[in-house]
Protein backbone atom coordinates (compact mmCIF):
# COMPACT_ATOMS: atom_id res chain seq x y z
CA UNK A 1 0.00 0.00 0.00
CA UNK A 2 2.96 2.37 0.41
CA UNK A 3 4.15 1.90 -2.72
CA UNK A 4 1.45 1.76 -4.24
CA UNK A 5 0.74 5.69 -2.54
CA UNK A 6 4.40 6.63 -3.85
CA UNK A 7 3.60 5.19 -6.89
CA UNK A 8 0.42 7.34 -7.17
CA UNK A 9 2.29 10.29 -5.82
CA UNK A 10 5.01 10.05 -8.31
CA UNK A 11 1.98 10.40 -10.68
CA UNK A 12 0.63 13.23 -9.58
CA UNK A 13 3.47 15.17 -9.50
CA UNK A 14 4.18 14.31 -13.39
CA UNK A 15 0.35 15.60 -14.20
CA UNK A 16 1.64 19.09 -12.77
CA UNK A 17 3.32 20.24 -15.34
CA UNK A 18 0.99 19.21 -18.14
CA UNK A 19 -1.27 20.53 -16.77
CA UNK A 20 0.53 24.28 -16.67
CA UNK A 21 2.44 23.84 -20.39
CA UNK A 22 -1.26 24.99 -21.46
CA UNK A 23 -1.82 27.73 -19.54
CA UNK A 24 1.50 29.47 -19.94
CA UNK A 25 1.13 28.65 -23.67
CA UNK A 26 -1.95 30.98 -23.50
CA UNK A 27 -0.34 33.41 -21.71
CA UNK A 28 2.57 33.52 -23.88
CA UNK A 29 0.18 33.67 -26.84
CA UNK A 30 -1.37 36.76 -24.87
CA UNK A 31 1.41 38.71 -24.54
CA UNK A 32 2.39 37.81 -28.29
CA UNK A 33 -1.17 39.43 -29.25
CA UNK A 34 -0.22 42.77 -27.47
CA UNK A 35 3.25 42.82 -29.26
CA UNK A 36 1.46 42.28 -32.87
CA UNK A 37 -0.67 45.51 -31.88
CA UNK A 38 1.58 47.27 -30.86
CA UNK A 39 4.25 46.59 -33.50
CA UNK A 40 1.42 48.02 -36.45
CA UNK A 41 1.20 51.34 -33.99
CA UNK A 42 4.58 52.19 -34.45
CA UNK A 43 5.05 52.30 -37.97
CA UNK A 44 2.11 54.00 -38.69
CA UNK A 45 4.71 57.25 -37.29
CA UNK A 46 6.60 57.48 -40.21
CA UNK A 47 3.98 57.56 -42.96
CA UNK A 48 5.40 57.64 -46.31
CA UNK A 49 5.47 61.09 -48.08
CA UNK A 50 3.11 61.98 -50.15
CA UNK A 51 3.70 61.71 -54.15
CA UNK A 52 4.03 65.02 -56.51
CA UNK A 53 4.71 65.36 -60.17
CA UNK A 54 5.12 68.89 -61.85
CA UNK A 55 6.06 69.47 -65.60
CA UNK A 56 8.35 72.70 -66.19
CA UNK A 57 8.33 74.38 -69.69
CA UNK A 58 11.50 76.51 -69.46
CA UNK A 59 13.58 78.10 -72.15
CA UNK A 60 16.49 75.97 -73.85
CA UNK A 61 19.01 78.17 -72.39
CA UNK A 62 18.07 77.11 -69.08
CA UNK A 63 18.81 73.74 -69.86
CA UNK A 64 21.72 72.89 -67.55
CA UNK A 65 20.35 75.42 -64.31
CA UNK A 66 16.91 74.18 -64.49
CA UNK A 67 17.85 70.21 -64.29
CA UNK A 68 20.45 71.40 -61.60
CA UNK A 69 17.83 72.72 -59.47
CA UNK A 70 15.06 70.26 -60.07
CA UNK A 71 17.56 67.45 -58.64
CA UNK A 72 17.85 69.95 -55.78
CA UNK A 73 13.93 70.36 -55.25
CA UNK A 74 13.40 66.63 -55.61
CA UNK A 75 15.82 65.59 -52.88
CA UNK A 76 14.60 68.41 -50.19
CA UNK A 77 10.95 66.78 -51.20
CA UNK A 78 11.13 63.55 -50.73
CA UNK A 79 7.93 61.54 -52.83
CA UNK A 80 8.24 64.40 -55.54
CA UNK A 81 9.42 64.77 -59.19
CA UNK A 82 9.88 67.20 -61.71
CA UNK A 83 9.79 67.11 -65.23
CA UNK A 84 11.10 69.49 -67.97
CA UNK A 85 10.21 70.35 -71.42
CA UNK A 86 13.39 72.60 -72.87
CA UNK A 87 12.59 74.46 -76.08
CA UNK A 88 12.41 77.77 -77.49
CA UNK A 89 10.32 80.13 -75.10
CA UNK A 90 8.05 81.46 -77.67
CA UNK A 91 7.54 77.41 -79.06
CA UNK A 92 6.44 76.61 -75.53
CA UNK A 93 4.31 79.95 -75.07
CA UNK A 94 2.21 78.65 -77.97
CA UNK A 95 2.00 75.00 -76.79
CA UNK A 96 0.53 76.58 -73.24
CA UNK A 97 -2.24 78.43 -75.24
CA UNK A 98 -2.57 75.61 -77.23
CA UNK A 99 -3.60 73.44 -74.11
CA UNK A 100 -0.26 71.64 -73.48
CA UNK A 101 -0.43 70.16 -69.79
CA UNK A 102 2.00 72.15 -67.68
CA UNK A 103 2.47 73.28 -64.33
CA UNK A 104 5.53 76.11 -64.33
CA UNK A 105 6.43 78.53 -67.22
CA UNK A 106 10.21 80.05 -67.40
CA UNK A 107 10.56 82.24 -70.84
CA UNK A 108 13.84 83.61 -71.78
CA UNK A 109 11.63 87.21 -72.61
CA UNK A 110 8.77 89.02 -70.88
CA UNK A 111 7.07 88.84 -74.27
CA UNK A 112 6.29 85.74 -74.43
CA UNK A 113 5.32 85.28 -70.93
CA UNK A 114 3.10 88.32 -71.60
CA UNK A 115 0.96 86.29 -74.70
CA UNK A 116 0.23 83.25 -71.74
CA UNK A 117 -0.81 85.71 -69.41
CA UNK A 118 -3.23 87.40 -71.62
CA UNK A 119 -4.28 84.43 -73.09
CA UNK A 120 -5.41 83.52 -69.25
CA UNK A 121 -3.33 80.31 -68.85
CA UNK A 122 -0.35 82.65 -65.97
CA UNK A 123 -0.76 85.41 -63.85
CA UNK A 124 1.84 86.98 -61.35
CA UNK A 125 4.72 86.62 -63.21
CA UNK A 126 8.25 87.34 -61.19
CA UNK A 127 11.65 88.42 -63.31
CA UNK A 128 14.40 85.66 -61.62
CA UNK A 129 17.51 86.38 -64.36
CA UNK A 130 18.73 88.29 -66.90
CA UNK A 131 21.24 86.62 -69.80
CA UNK A 132 23.34 88.92 -72.86
CA UNK A 133 24.64 87.76 -75.96
CA UNK A 134 28.00 86.12 -76.96
CA UNK A 135 30.02 85.37 -79.75
CA UNK A 136 30.49 81.45 -79.85
CA UNK A 137 33.08 80.12 -82.07
CA UNK A 138 34.50 76.11 -82.49
CA UNK A 139 37.79 75.74 -80.04
CA UNK A 140 39.81 76.11 -83.03
CA UNK A 141 38.17 79.56 -83.77
CA UNK A 142 38.99 78.42 -88.00
CA UNK A 143 37.46 81.84 -89.35
CA UNK A 144 39.77 83.87 -86.64
CA UNK A 145 36.70 85.59 -84.88
CA UNK A 146 37.91 88.42 -82.49
CA UNK A 147 35.00 90.89 -82.37
CA UNK A 148 31.46 91.34 -83.55
CA UNK A 149 32.36 93.21 -87.05
CA UNK A 150 34.24 89.83 -88.20
CA UNK A 151 31.08 87.99 -88.62
CA UNK A 152 30.41 90.23 -91.84
CA UNK A 153 33.52 88.55 -93.59
CA UNK A 154 33.10 86.93 -96.86
CA UNK A 155 33.07 83.63 -96.15
CA UNK A 156 32.57 83.44 -92.39
CA UNK A 157 29.18 80.69 -91.89
CA UNK A 158 27.04 82.35 -89.44
CA UNK A 159 24.18 80.97 -87.45
CA UNK A 160 21.37 82.47 -85.79
CA UNK A 161 18.25 81.33 -83.68
CA UNK A 162 15.14 82.01 -85.92
CA UNK A 163 13.72 85.31 -85.54
CA UNK A 164 10.54 84.82 -83.48
CA UNK A 165 13.28 82.85 -80.56
CA UNK A 166 14.27 85.61 -78.06
CA UNK A 167 17.44 84.65 -79.12
CA UNK A 168 17.01 85.63 -82.53
CA UNK A 169 15.38 89.09 -81.10
CA UNK A 170 18.49 89.61 -79.31
CA UNK A 171 20.91 88.68 -81.73
CA UNK A 172 19.11 91.02 -84.32
CA UNK A 173 19.17 94.07 -82.27
CA UNK A 174 22.98 93.64 -81.39
CA UNK A 175 23.81 93.30 -85.44
CA UNK A 176 21.33 96.30 -85.94
CA UNK A 177 23.30 98.55 -83.03
CA UNK A 178 26.72 97.12 -83.97
CA UNK A 179 25.63 98.23 -88.01
CA UNK A 180 26.32 95.02 -89.21
CA UNK A 181 24.89 93.08 -92.04
CA UNK A 182 25.22 89.39 -91.42
CA UNK A 183 23.71 86.52 -93.45
CA UNK A 184 23.32 83.13 -91.23
CA UNK A 185 23.94 80.16 -93.43
CA UNK A 186 21.58 78.55 -91.14
CA UNK A 187 18.63 79.31 -88.32
CA UNK A 188 18.49 77.74 -85.35
CA UNK A 189 14.70 76.57 -83.61
CA UNK A 190 16.43 77.45 -80.21
CA UNK A 191 20.16 78.59 -78.93
CA UNK A 192 21.18 74.95 -78.16
CA UNK A 193 20.33 74.15 -81.94
CA UNK A 194 22.65 77.55 -82.84
CA UNK A 195 25.28 75.93 -80.02
CA UNK A 196 25.78 72.84 -81.86
CA UNK A 197 26.04 73.78 -84.80
CA UNK A 198 28.88 75.80 -83.58
CA UNK A 199 30.22 72.83 -81.70
CA UNK A 200 29.98 70.21 -84.52
CA UNK A 201 31.98 72.56 -86.79
CA UNK A 202 28.85 73.14 -89.43
CA UNK A 203 29.51 76.90 -88.58
CA UNK A 204 32.35 79.54 -87.87
CA UNK A 205 30.37 81.82 -85.30
CA UNK A 206 26.91 81.75 -83.41
CA UNK A 207 25.01 84.30 -81.88
CA UNK A 208 24.17 82.86 -78.20
CA UNK A 209 23.40 83.48 -74.58
CA UNK A 210 26.93 83.64 -72.52
CA UNK A 211 25.46 81.28 -70.58
CA UNK A 212 25.09 78.76 -73.38
CA UNK A 213 29.13 79.23 -74.00
CA UNK A 214 29.69 78.62 -70.51
CA UNK A 215 27.97 75.13 -70.71
CA UNK A 216 29.10 73.87 -73.67
CA UNK A 217 32.86 73.74 -71.20
CA UNK A 218 35.72 73.45 -73.69
CA UNK A 219 33.59 72.18 -76.68
CA UNK A 220 33.56 76.02 -77.76
CA UNK A 221 35.35 79.40 -77.05
CA UNK A 222 33.58 82.77 -76.13
CA UNK A 223 33.63 86.08 -78.07
CA UNK A 224 32.37 88.79 -75.60
CA UNK A 225 30.30 91.85 -77.33
CA UNK A 226 30.89 94.99 -76.36
CA UNK A 227 28.24 96.34 -73.55
CA UNK A 228 27.44 99.56 -76.05
CA UNK A 229 25.75 96.91 -78.51
CA UNK A 230 24.81 93.84 -76.61
CA UNK A 231 21.21 93.11 -75.55
CA UNK A 232 20.04 91.95 -72.81
CA UNK A 233 17.02 89.56 -71.72
CA UNK A 234 14.54 89.43 -68.58
CA UNK A 235 13.64 85.73 -67.00
CA UNK A 236 9.88 85.64 -65.82
CA UNK A 237 8.69 82.29 -64.18
CA UNK A 238 5.20 81.83 -62.91
CA UNK A 239 2.94 79.13 -61.80
CA UNK A 240 0.54 78.40 -64.21
CA UNK A 241 -3.17 78.82 -63.51
CA UNK A 242 -4.44 75.18 -65.18
CA UNK A 243 -2.26 73.25 -62.92
CA UNK A 244 -3.10 70.62 -60.72
CA UNK A 245 -0.14 70.99 -58.78
CA UNK A 246 -0.68 74.60 -57.70
CA UNK A 247 0.98 74.28 -54.07
CA UNK A 248 4.00 72.13 -55.19
CA UNK A 249 4.45 74.50 -58.51
CA UNK A 250 4.44 77.05 -56.34
CA UNK A 251 7.55 75.61 -53.88
CA UNK A 252 9.39 74.81 -57.13
CA UNK A 253 9.00 78.93 -58.09
CA UNK A 254 9.87 79.63 -54.25
CA UNK A 255 13.12 77.58 -54.31
CA UNK A 256 14.03 79.29 -57.68
CA UNK A 257 13.80 82.75 -56.27
CA UNK A 258 15.39 82.08 -53.22
CA UNK A 259 18.87 82.02 -51.71
CA UNK A 260 20.11 78.79 -52.51
CA UNK A 261 18.56 78.87 -56.29
CA UNK A 262 20.15 82.37 -57.20
CA UNK A 263 23.73 81.07 -56.33
CA UNK A 264 22.98 77.94 -58.94
CA UNK A 265 21.56 80.83 -61.43
CA UNK A 266 25.07 83.71 -61.02
CA UNK A 267 27.27 80.33 -61.12
CA UNK A 268 25.86 79.86 -64.37
CA UNK A 269 26.32 82.63 -65.62
CA UNK A 270 23.16 84.83 -65.05
CA UNK A 271 22.41 87.84 -64.05
CA UNK A 272 20.41 89.30 -61.49
CA UNK A 273 17.15 90.44 -62.19
CA UNK A 274 16.89 94.03 -64.14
Amino acid sequence: MIRASRGSTRVSRLAVPLVLVPVLALVAAGCGSDDDTATPAATTTGAAPESHSITVFAAASLTETFTELGKQFEAAHPGTKVEFSFAASSALAQQINSGAPADVFASASPKNMTEVVDAGHAKDPTTFATNSLEIAVPKDNPARIDDIGDLDTPGVKVSLCEAQVPCGVAATTVLDKAGEKVTPVTYGQDVKAVLTSVRLGEVDAGLVYRTDVAAAGADVVGVEIPANVNATTSYPIAVLTDSDEAETAQQFVDSLLSTEGAKVLTEAGFGPPA
